[in-house]
């Protein structure tokens, strides 16, 4: 895991306690693309389940999980974050 995937890692780990997080760098499928580094980890894949989003929209979730990756996520940082956010009930049907 690089630097940037482990810092995501640590953040939503420490803000949401999740069940299940997988995040899967994805920056090789965007060469060319805007928002591309020869370096990598600026397009991200992100699965995360959690207790913390009952209640929550889709979109409430992913304004939580957007808001705790601010920094990463400022100009010249991470360019894409595809987010799936899901609850442990949610999780437990699609399995």
């Amino acid at each position: 895991m690089g630097a940037v995937a482990t810092v995501i890692d640590n953040k939503l780990r420490q803000r949401f306690a999740p069940a299940r997080l997988v995040i899967e760098d994805e920056s090789h499928k965007h060469r060319g693309h805007v928002g591309h580094r020869e370096s990598g980890e600026t397009h991200f894949k992100v699965e995360i389940v959690s207790a913390n989003f009952e209640g929550q929209s889709r979109v409430a979730r992913q304004r939580l999980v957007y808001d705790t990756l601010k920094d990463e996520l400022a100009p010249g940082g991470v360019h894409a974050l595809a987010l799936t956010t899901l609850t442990p009930a949610e999780a437990e049907k699609r399995a």
